[in-house]
């Protein structure tokens, strides 16, 4: 099953808004980019998985970099603290993990 990029940038940034609504304004292009870039490395990391060119422990790592990059872009936005954006981070992983993880055949989110 194939990974739909715009779909899952779509959730992800759906699920983090509501969290993040206060500095909405300013966070949104942010926001969309780092959405948009977890929904493309998950889709790499589909592809890479069926090619047999990826381990599920290099899968978790790009994961992990991708999650760290989330944050420290949003954390560069003024008054953004570190737990609205973690709170971000876990709604918008949560609202596709389900799918993303069928989808892989691997738990990684």
């Amino acid at each position: 099953m194939a990974i739909n990029v715009a779909s899952i940038a779509k959730d992800m940034l759906n699920a983090a808004k509501p969290i993040l609504q206060k500095y909405w304004k300013e966070v949104k292009p942010y926001a969309e980019k780092e959405s948009k870039a977890f929904a493309q490395n998950l889709a790499m990391i589909a592809k890479l998985k069926l090619e047999n060119k990826i381990t599920k422990e290099e899968a978790l790592l790009h994961i992990e970099i991708q999650k760290n990059s989330f944050r420290t872009v949003l954390l560069a936005v003024q008054g953004l603290g570190l737990v609205a954006v973690e709170n971000a981070l876990n709604a918008a992983i949560g609202v596709v993990s389900g799918a993303v993880n069928k989808a892989i055949g691997w738990n990684l989110l």
